[in-house]
């Protein structure tokens, strides 16, 4: 019986979304076509139409894309731009960089997961953790513990499918590199093992996939325009969503207080921490009023984020792509083993301690075939930026204070006007190789890739 109150509280609460969703772009319809000196790119669609096309998404922008460089889809209180123009994602990225940020937007879609991150603010926060990253991944200390730490999980990971090949048993490669890449960062961030691998610590594996079921949860906000509506009744996704940040918060809180114990008890001892959350703690008592514990819990997931799913969706459709294309595959495999010198029985311990960041440095095919990957697959397939003031884009359109525009990698990398008439297709470009080589300058289709690059260094990755 009380389903029936429930259900007409949600089905009102949507029928008055949908209305004020209607007035509102009415309104942005007719502030558009009254203002006949403004600019702005073309209309393709609404909000409404990604809702529609979710499970194509990427692929619909890149429709729309091949249309319009840069055009808009209509939202109820702001416009939303897209482009593929490389002289408007250099103008956002680089040439106006401070004119453009995280804003509201981002903010409030994700700060009940992430917190106060650098993925999610801007000014002196995103300064201060921007320069607290530079110094945790800058020393040799934290560059050799991550090397090692890595290696360790990769020849462990070796092992676990070597056993499937050998046994002829299929099995998800991307659940694997999800599950070695959460055991490194975790790791090298925090300095316990996870072993999501082994699947031996249970509270470990909890907040692992509470942490994947969060992220998720908060990517649809992007487009569920009733997501707040559904947090305020604690109903569906939203209600699912405060139990997983709940697991989350528990267990990162717990190893923080831990570490604290740990450096507390070996106060006197000459031997260092080298996980970065050690480093972190010793930054935090020189400023303990700003890097509070809730401040550490947003720092320390943040690094979670960048790490673990931007390395293993590179590597998953880095395998499908080279297994469909063996001839690159082969090439990638001279390449290797000629540049450490390895014989083909070598084990996978000694195998991966000889992987170095030298050795690695003279790695050029595998560089650009890991390039094309990123080209073709990006880790951020469409990014965003709240605009603070209003700009005039390159090409004439104009941008108004509080408008979004996205960036999109992933159109990007397919358009012909940049790459080709094979822009999607895998194979060997000459300017990956210029670039791996650092001999040359790469040519101008990679300003795109680069642009990219730049902004994600620039945000802390």
């Amino acid at each position: 019986m009380d389903f029936f109150p429930g259900f007409i509280s949600l089905a009102a609460a949507v029928l008055a979304g949908l209305l004020l969703l209607a007035t509102c772009t009415r309104a942005v319809l007719i502030r558009s076509s009254s203002s006949s000196s403004s600019r702005y790119p073309p209309v393709a669609g609404t909000v409404f139409h990604q809702a529609l096309n979710f499970r194509r998404l990427h692929d619909y922008h890149t429709q729309l894309s091949r249309k319009h460089k840069t055009f808009r889809l209509l939202s109820p209180l702001c416009h939303h731009i897209y482009t593929v123009d490389p002289t408007v994602v250099e103008h956002i990225l680089k040439g106006n960089f401070e004119n453009y940020g995280k804003g509201w937007y981002n903010y409030t879609n994700l700060k009940d997961l992430f917190g106060d991150g650098i993925f999610v603010v801007d000014g002196d926060k995103w300064r201060h953790q921007r320069k607290l990253a530079s110094f945790g991944f800058s020393t040799k200390a934290i560059k050799d513990f991550s090397g090692a730490v890595f290696r360790s999980n990769a020849a462990k990971l070796a092992h676990i499918i070597a056993s499937y090949a050998d046994s002829n048993e299929k099995f998800e490669i991307q659940g694997l590199f999800m599950k070695s890449t959460m055991d490194s960062i975790f790791r090298t961030a925090f300095g316990v093992e996870l072993n999501c691998l082994g699947g031996s610590d249970h509270a470990g594996s909890e907040f692992a996939k509470a942490f994947d079921a969060s992220g998720e949860i908060i990517t649809l906000r992007y487009i569920n325009v009733f997501w707040k509506i559904m947090r305020f009744l604690n109903i569906g996704s939203e209600a699912t969503l405060k139990k997983k940040i709940k697991v989350v918060d528990d267990f990162v809180y717990k190893l923080i207080h831990l570490r604290i114990q740990q450096i507390s008890s070996t106060a006197n001892d000459s031997t260092k921490n080298e996980d970065i959350l050690s480093r972190f703690l010793e930054e935090s008592k020189k400023d303990p009023q700003n890097m509070s514990l809730k401040y550490l819990r947003d720092i320390m997931l943040n690094l979670v984020l960048a790490g673990k799913d931007s390395t293993a969706s590179t590597l998953s459709w880095f395998f499908y792509l080279i297994c469909k294309n063996p001839s690159v595959q082969e090439k990638i495999y001279q390449e290797v083993m000629e540049v450490i010198e390895a014989s083909e029985d070598a084990a996978f311990d000694v195998f991966s301690r000889n992987i170095i960041d030298e050795s690695l440095n003279n790695m050029h095919y595998l560089h650009a075939a890991l390039s094309e990957t990123l080209r073709l697959y990006p880790v951020a397939p469409i990014d965003n930026k709240v605009c603070f003031s209003d700009d005039i884009l390159p090409g004439g359109y104009i941008v108004r204070k509080g408008d979004i525009v996205f960036y999109q990698p992933y159109a990007m990398g397919r358009m012909e006007c940049l790459w080709g008439e094979d822009a999607e297709i895998f194979r060997q470009r000459g300017g990956w190789m210029m670039m791996a080589s650092s001999s040359l300058k790469a040519p101008t289709s990679s300003q795109p890739f680069r642009l990219v690059r730049e902004s994600a260094e620039r945000g802390g990755l």
